[in-house]
């Protein structure tokens, strides 16, 4: 465990590997889960305002999902995440050409047509964040659907930190994610 600020850091994000393999998952993190894709508060205020911005990039199913549901819901556990299509697919993914699911929220960005990429959780996959009183764990969360990304990143030698490089500053700034660089290369890059 390694520790920036008030962040504790699980080592498997210097030592595991990922790459995202859309072409062997084809989005399966939009459909598999107990729930949507959780959302910061902030998240929420950004689903309101830029709804009608996203809204063009959405799906048939998704979009009579979200006037029923609101752009997100507060789960069981008092948590915010995005509405399900009939309890399957996140409300905001969407079919691409190839069959893969991608993101609406995101389609809605690289569109130019709002200034953020998509749900944190989701950039920052396969890293969960647990927040607690005084700091925030950061783990790398293991997960049967992605093994073709680990099975990439093996063979790209990509630990999972470099891969979520843009998620990470996004999330803690580039200032962090340079101390984080320095923490792998101090224990991981010297040591071999």
């Amino acid at each position: 465990m390694f520790r920036i600020k008030d962040t504790l850091i699980s080592e498997e994000i210097f030592s595991k590997k990922f790459v995202c393999d859309l072409k062997s998952c084809k989005g399966a993190c939009c459909v598999e889960g107990y729930g949507g894709a959780p959302l910061e508060k902030k998240e929420t205020k950004l689903l309101e305002k830029d709804f009608e911005n996203i809204k063009p990039f959405l799906s048939k199913k998704g979009k009579k999902a979200l006037s029923k549901e609101g752009a997100y819901i507060k789960a069981n556990d008092g948590d915010f995440e995005t509405p399900l299509v009939e309890d399957k697919e996140c409300a905001y993914s969407i079919l691409s050409p190839d069959g893969s699911l991608k993101c609406g929220i995101e389609t809605a960005y690289d569109n130019g047509k709002i200034n953020w990429k998509k749900p944190i959780s989701c950039h920052l996959y396969p890293i969960r964040i647990t927040n607690y009183k005084y700091f925030a764990a950061i783990n790398y969360h293991k997960w049967s659907i992605c093994s073709d990304a680990c099975k990439l990143g093996e063979s790209l030698k990509v630990p999972v930190f470099k891969f979520l490089k843009d998620a990470l500053e996004r999330k803690f700034g580039k200032e962090w994610f340079l101390k984080l660089e320095k923490i792998y290369k101090k224990n991981y890059l010297d040591k071999k």
